[in-house]
């Protein structure tokens, strides 16, 4: 949620806008279980496959040039062979046994740009065993979980693009490297929906997007004027339930209902940012409960002390986010949250990894 972000109203014009493109797209007969059903067995692919058949993997279901976005280090790959190369063969030689656990899957039409490709959405843990080491992470050779989230587009019956945003910070604690101060909130696995329903293998009923898009354009609006007059309770009250979690990234944590998010994220995170831009996200969408977006990045701004322990720089920097809602009737109930911040604090110039990982054991 980018309580944090400074954003403008969205104006009546582009909300009429995106509702009408909204009720069009999903209205009509397509009900994206092709593309869920690719991207499904995409995951059951690079499950099976072993380090070296990797490349043939992605062969088969991405497109040669594919557009793929990351964490730092990794940033921006393109080509499908370079991102099985450069991501997946060193991360499956580390994480072996390797399994794609997904608690969130589904897929709808970008309503923020006019185009006919679809979107899927997959949301989870990789899990395995921490073997060998990866980006100068210790390994631990038990069980370890790295948790991720990937948009997926969909042209015809290849990947063409993909944002893969993953916390390498919560595995570094997993391994005893915490690369952070104490954070604010909780260090822990992050569940999937309380109702367990995440997994969305069939079509969902038109109107319950359209619900859950609407909900979040309008938190996003709601959030972002952050001169209502209201207290930072009542205005996150306007949009989500009292009981709402927020599953944040390693380095500030989750937490559990609208007044702890106030404290123990929301309210610092808003005392200790300026000159915040307005948001730049590349997709936003929903289908039935569940729909998130990302950036690249999403916005910017210039740390003024105080975030995560961290001094003010005067440095404007870059937050690359994915948000992941589910909506509980009229409001919205969980929120799985991806920062990168290792990129965020590299732009500051502190390599949060680099400086973590070249510490020596005693």
């Amino acid at each position: 949620m980018h309580t944090y972000a400074k954003l403008t109203q969205i104006p009546d014009s582009t909300r009429l806008r995106a509702s009408r493109k909204t009720l069009i797209t999903m209205a009509n007969t397509v009900t994206f279980q092709t593309e869920k059903k690719l991207v499904s067995a995409f995951h059951t692919a690079l499950d099976s496959a072993t380090e070296q058949e990797i490349p043939k993997a992605m062969s088969q279901y991405c497109a040669p040039d594919l557009k793929w976005r990351g964490f730092h280090p990794f940033n921006e790959i393109n080509g499908a062979e370079q991102v099985a190369r450069q991501f997946w063969q060193p991360l499956k030689s580390s994480l072996t046994r390797q399994q794609n656990r997904v608690d969130i899957l589904f897929a709808g039409q970008n309503s923020l740009r006019d185009e006919a490709h679809v979107w899927v959405v997959s949301m989870g843990h990789l899990m395995g065993l921490f073997d060998r080491p990866w980006l100068g992470i210790r390994p631990t050779g038990k069980l370890a979980f790295l948790p991720y989230c990937a948009f997926y587009k969909v042209a015809g019956d290849r990947i063409v693009e993909t944002a893969m945003y993953f916390d390498i910070p919560h595995l570094m604690v997993q391994a005893g490297q915490n690369p952070f101060p104490p954070q604010t909130a909780a260090h822990l696995v992050q569940p999937g929906p309380r109702p367990h329903h995440g997994l969305l293998l069939n079509a969902q009923p038109a109107e319950e997007g359209e619900r859950t898009l609407a909900i979040i354009n309008a938190m996003i609006s709601d959030l972002g004027q952050w001169d209502s007059g209201l207290s930072l309770e009542d205005e996150l009250a306007q949009t989500w339930h009292q009981d709402m979690i927020w599953w944040g990234p390693e380095g500030i944590g989750a937490t559990y209902t609208i007044e702890r998010y106030a404290k123990q994220h929301s309210g610092p995170f808003r005392a200790a940012f300026l000159d915040r831009s307005k948001t730049n996200h590349v997709c936003r969408m929903a289908e039935g409960h569940y729909g998130g977006f990302f950036g690249w990045p999403n916005f910017t701004a210039t740390p003024s002390g105080g975030f995560m322990g961290m001094p003010a720089t005067g440095k404007p920097g870059e937050f690359r986010v994915i948000d992941i809602y589910r909506r509980a009737g009229d409001k919205l109930a969980e929120n799985w949250v991806f920062i990168d911040l290792l990129h965020f604090w590299n732009g500051q110039g502190v390599d949060i990894l680099a400086r973590t990982t070249e510490v020596e054991t005693p």
